[in-house]
């Protein structure tokens, strides 16, 4: 690893875990809760302990001021959840356009699994390699979704898993995907790769659910997170931050980490 890449990737996490905040979501879903002043959302998951946030590039001047000294990832695809189909991702932008955007990574998303892998295995695959050469890290958004694929099934951690190896045989330098619902089966997703592992949120649960669900990533051995609406939704957004981090980086227990946030505890 070259020395410009080791210090971008310490500008986006802490000590090797990361705190992402992605809030691109304004290209999938418009201008939705937390995203309209996307200003004051930056400030405040930057302010509660976030490492790093994630826009488009577009976005990148509404970013800067904002992000109280956090990394900025700038993603390069996308795709509507109005227009004829949300996995067919399309490139948004070149490894240069996210220089110019301040960016200290990229991130790239891949559907392995779906009728467009093959497609997006070329481009993310040729993305890793022009990254490379300015130096500048590569977060593969690697998730198991098809036909054929199937979350309530047995054997899915193996299909998440094939995805995170499929990230890092294409060169990527961290790998977000989906949780499989236990420390136990995603252990098997971060020991299927080298590559830091960090987990998307999905969409907003409760407190506890979204804290407990970090811890148990955790206990697995994965690296963080990278969530998006379960936390910059959040009615107090720099608050579930702070719990988040606090497990990420601080070992916190669930309720010590909700507690510490100042959330309240499910009895």
């Amino acid at each position: 690893m070259t020395a410009g890449k080791r210090a971008r990737l310490e500008r986006i996490g802490t000590d090797d875990t990361y705190v992402i905040i992605p809030m691109d979501h304004g290209i999938t879903m418009g201008a939705v809760k937390g995203l309209k002043d996307i200003e004051a959302t930056i400030d405040a998951v930057t302010s509660g302990g976030a490492d790093a946030v994630l826009t488009q590039r577009g976005i990148a001047g509404r970013v800067h001021p904002n992000k109280n000294d956090a990394g900025y990832i700038t993603h390069l695809n996308g795709s509507t959840t109005i227009g004829p189909d949300e996995q067919d991702k399309r490139t948004t932008g070149t490894v240069e356009d996210a220089i110019r955007a301040g960016a200290d990574a990229v991130s790239f998303h891949i559907n392995v699994g779906s009728q467009y892998e093959p497609e997006q295995i070329e481009e993310l695959s040729e993305l890793t390699t022009e990254a490379s050469q300015y130096g500048l890290p590569v977060l593969a958004m690697a998730y198991a979704r098809g036909p054929d694929i199937d979350s309530e099934n047995e054997d899915y951690n193996e299909s998440v898993g094939h995805a995170v190896r499929l990230a890092e045989e294409l060169g990527a330098d961290i790998v977000k995907t989906g949780y499989t619902g236990s420390a136990e089966t995603f252990q098997h997703v971060v020991e299927s790769t080298s590559l830091p592992v960090v987990i998307a949120g999905g969409s907003k649960g409760t407190d506890e659910d979204t804290v407990r669900m970090v811890r148990g990533t955790m206990d697995a051995g994965a690296s963080g997170v990278s969530m998006g609406r379960s936390i910059f939704q959040h009615d107090e957004p720099e608050k579930i931050a702070r719990a988040v981090s606090a497990v990420v980086h601080d070992d916190a227990t669930t309720e010590e980490a909700l507690r510490e946030a100042g959330l309240a505890v499910e009895a």
